[in-house]
């Protein structure tokens, strides 16, 4: 078996495929492009798809990423400064947008940039030119800005936390990867061409492939860390189990997991708490019935219709939200006349 490339694009889903397009239709022209997704989602892969199929192909690609960095030091690595120009700067030092001149600045985890260095980023977007720290003499810098979030910019602008004017600057194209819970057919997919990849790393004569048990946990999974928790879980998976035994049958989703695992100093209540305590969550109310059969019927509905609202009508999606089988959701669904 021949290894292959690390940066491949795998998948056939719709949604998968649509942003792939829409990304390299976006990649020939001079404009800025946002990539939003999940964590583990690829907007990495997507960066590096825009850079190779542009103009700029034979340009350096610069990758920075954002929230690497503490605030006190990201316009320096942005920007650049002179020698004295702050403690520890003994001498000059070109920041990433010189260094990627001629090529694509790639800037992850684009919303923790600093107000600052929104401010700084903005003109250097605007005017094609940036300055040094310590400097007072601007340099023409011909980049072209690829950036990358997981947070819901517009939101953060109705916030005052990011600037509207360099949203509207970055946003020519906004290329939104789906989760891989969205990506239908993907899941086994990846998870051949990660194990398959194991395998050969760890010289197995042949790949023997996905057991039963380990394709409904695969499948019924929701995937929250995406690809990369995928890929990790698969190899894990290959790494630990014997290719003589047959195809591969276990999979630990969580590497935690252990009857020693130590427990967490924090308060359970704290552990639990919603993102927003300052909104308590609305109590459910209370069941007004006293036809016991008569409230399940109604609650049952109500789960199937919320589901296949969020999962845009699609039943497939829909049946792995509710952790049903396809024909368990088509069955539920018929007896409620949601479908004829």
């Amino acid at each position: 078996m021949a290894m292959e490339r690390e940066n491949q694009f795998i998948g056939e889903s719709g949604a998968f495929l649509d942003a792939v397009e829409q990304a390299g239709r976006a990649a020939p022209l001079e404009r800025p492009v946002l990539v939003i997704g999940e964590r583990g989602t690829g907007k990495e892969l997507i960066a590096e798809r825009l850079h190779r199929l542009s103009q700029r192909w034979d340009g350096p690609l610069i990758t920075l990423n954002c929230a690497a960095l503490p605030e006190t030091l990201i316009e320096a690595e942005l920007f650049g400064h002179e020698a004295g120009a702050f403690t520890g700067a003994t001498k000059a030092r070109a920041g990433a947008f010189e260094e990627s001149d001629g090529g694509t600045l790639f800037l992850d985890e684009l919303a923790t940039l600093s107000a600052a260095a929104q401010e700084r980023l903005l003109r250097a977007v605007e005017y094609g030119e940036v300055t040094r720290i310590g400097s007072n003499h601007p340099q023409k810098v011909d980049v072209r800005i690829v950036a990358a979030t997981n947070e819901n910019l517009p939101a953060l602008v109705d916030r005052g936390t990011f600037r509207a004017d360099l949203l509207d600057r970055l946003s020519f194209e906004v290329v939104t990867l789906p989760p891989l819970r969205a990506r239908e057919g993907d899941i086994l997919i990846l998870a051949d061409y990660f194990g398959r990849r194991m395998a050969v790393e760890l010289d197995w004569p042949e790949w023997p492939g996905f057991g039963e048990e380990a394709t409904a946990v695969m499948e019924s999974h929701r995937w929250p860390g995406n690809v990369r928790e995928l890929r990790n879980a698969v190899e894990r998976a290959v790494y630990r189990w014997d290719p003589a035994r047959g195809p591969v049958d276990l999979i630990q989703l969580d590497p935690f997991e252990s009857p020693w695992r130590p427990r967490s100093t924090k308060p359970k209540a704290a552990q639990e708490a919603p993102a927003n305590a300052a909104e308590p969550a609305a109590a459910e109310p209370e069941p007004e019935t006293d036809d016991f059969k008569a409230a399940v019927e109604n609650y049952e509905r109500r789960l199937l219709e919320t589901a296949l609202e969020k999962a845009r009508y699609n039943q497939r999606l829909t049946a792995k939200s509710l952790n049903l089988s396809y024909d368990q959701l088509r069955h539920a669904l018929k007896r409620h006349d949601l479908i004829g």
